[in-house]
């Protein structure tokens, strides 16, 4: 993997989770090695423990907050509220798939490359969006068609 002119990530805030570190290659480091290996499970792990979290917390909290307004407006605004986080949990839990299917992945030794072309994805890429399976210009090349597609 060629590193000259490549500025790693040090910013924490681009990671998907909190409390890991961004990855900094060593030179002439091996792509895919352990080591990364096992950097990237350990964000795919944390983001979903976080995500399972906030469903616990979503539940919980649908089931304090669960009052019968005598209000139709109170109790519209209740049930808005409860559809809005009961969307964005099942955006979540979708998510929580793709995670699990990722970890899959990493236990197969198919991780890190484009499932299009076979090339790098690349670690930059993967530190901010760990479930990506395919590589820049596949992706851009894929969204392309998409909109394309739409009209």
């Amino acid at each position: 993997m060629a590193t000259d002119n490549v500025t790693y990530m040090t910013r924490k805030s681009a990671l998907p989770v909190d409390g890991i570190e961004p990855y900094i290659p060593e030179p002439g480091e091996e792509y895919m090695n352990e080591k990364q290996l096992q950097h990237f499970r350990s964000i795919l792990v944390a983001w979903k423990k976080s995500l399972m979290e906030e469903v616990d917390r979503t539940v919980d909290h649908m089931k304090e907050d669960a009052t019968n307004f005598s209000d139709p407006a109170d109790r519209a605004t209740q049930e808005e509220e409860f559809a809005l986080e009961l969307r964005a949990r099942d955006r979540e839990r979708k998510l929580i798939r793709k995670i699990e299917k990722t970890i899959a992945r990493l236990d197969e030794d198919d991780y890190g490359y484009c499932d299009a072309c076979g090339i790098e994805i690349g670690l930059q890429r993967l530190e901010v969006r760990p479930t990506a399976e395919l590589c820049i210009d596949c992706k851009t090349t894929q969204e392309i068609k998409e909109k394309q597609m739409a009209y």
